[in-house]
């Protein structure tokens, strides 16, 4: 079985809707995923934008959602998930609006694309104390079992 991370909210490279971005309530969408491989000990969430500040000349990845030590048999988040909502053990690390949580697609210009990137380690990570995209991409190294991958598109109307 392949280990597939989906949403109800959008298809694979279709348009995420408003509702989870700056222009509306900046929740987040609702993810679930298949089965991950036999000796998975954790998850790690990662959700970034490749694309800023301007796709047709991007400067940098944009990180809006980092959580690490989702048990493997959590299967799902809901849409709009609270911090005390997350499955027991998940820890967050610091998006790059310097705090925690989801923040949605608020592009400045531009159709972007926000990869939803779901890894299965063999290992429970460290508290990080809320790590960076680059600490967390460093402790995972040599660790990932399997990798799937969500991506949504967003621009904005003005």
């Amino acid at each position: 079985m392949t280990f597939r991370l989906s949403s109800t909210a959008f298809a694979h490279n279709e348009a995420i809707p408003a509702v989870h971005s700056c222009d509306g309530r900046n929740i987040s969408p609702p993810l679930s995923w298949t089965k991950p491989p036999v000796g998975t000990k954790s998850l790690v969430l990662i959700v970034d934008d490749p694309d800023a500040p301007d796709p047709a000349k991007p400067k940098m990845t944009w990180v809006h959602w980092l959580l690490y030590n989702l048990p493997p048999t959590a299967g799902s988040l809901p849409a709009a998930v609270a911090d005390a909502d997350l499955p027991a053990g998940t820890l967050q690390g610091l998006n790059d609006w310097q705090r925690t949580g989801y923040g949605g697609p608020c592009p400045p210009v531009g159709n972007h694309r926000y990869f939803h990137k779901l890894y299965a380690l063999d290992k429970v990570l460290a508290d990080l104390r809320h790590p960076t995209k680059v600490m967390l991409e460093q402790s995972m190294k040599g660790h990932i079992l399997a990798q799937t991958d969500l991506v949504g598109r967003y621009q904005r109307h003005h």
